[in-house]
């Protein structure tokens, strides 16, 4: 079977900076991935060179068996971003704002509502202008919409951002039955724990390249 993703002597650039500079990763599928590395080491590119969002400049990128050197759009609505940035439209409702991104993934209206329901952002929350909300809240959003696309593959940049306990453990749960119904996995984050109930493997970013180091289940 192939590898999930694939990439090979990767260089990618943010301007005229090489954000990796020859990385080399597989991640085979149903796989949990952790990435480690300080500010600059190369996390967010990475995930944005697998999510197609940012082309890589020399190397080999493959990722669910396509050709992101080919075209980069091909694998978008097999996989899901969550990033930095929530991507929410301030004058939209939290619910259409959900809605909106499940649709325009050729996800349905009820996958979206359960997932409203499943984040805590139903009823009078749901009908808040995503302009009032907090940064807690514009998170649960935007993992609301990843969780109702399914994506096959999941690409995390720093999940627990800016939730409370409560959220945190959702994020943990998300995440454990995302790879038990056979999604893969692959995540930027500072805290061990938030995958410690499940087989992990972790590599570390240094310089934009990757260098292994095993985690225990």
């Amino acid at each position: 079977m192939a590898d999930a993703v694939h990439l090979r002597s990767v260089v990618a650039l943010v301007g005229r900076y090489p954000a990796l500079a020859g990385a080399d990763l597989d991640v085979a599928p149903g796989e949990v991935v952790l990435l480690r590395g300080g500010n600059g080491a190369g996390k967010t590119s990475l995930l944005r060179v697998c999510a197609g969002l940012l082309r890589a400049a020399a190397g080999e990128v493959e990722v669910l068996g396509l050709d992101l050197r080919r075209d980069p759009r091909a694998v978008r609505r097999r996989v899901g971003l969550l990033g930095h940035s929530t991507h929410l439209y301030d004058d939209l409702s939290v619910a259409d704002n959900v809605r909106f991104a499940v649709r325009a993934a050729g996800g349905s209206r009820a996958a979206a509502d359960s997932a409203l329901e499943r984040f805590g952002l139903g009823g009078r929350l749901g009908g808040l202008r995503a302009a009032h909300l907090s940064a807690g809240q514009r998170r649960r959003a935007a993992l609301a919409a990843l969780w109702a696309r399914a994506p096959e593959l999941w690409l995390l940049d720093e999940p627990h951002a800016a939730l409370d306990a409560e959220g945190r453990a959702l994020v943990d749960s998300m995440i454990g039955t995302a790879v038990a119904g056979g999604a893969t996995v692959v995540l930027a984050s500072h805290e061990d724990a938030a995958v410690a109930d499940l087989p992990v493997r972790a590599v570390t970013l240094a310089g934009g390249r990757v260098g292994e180091v095993a985690l225990a289940a």
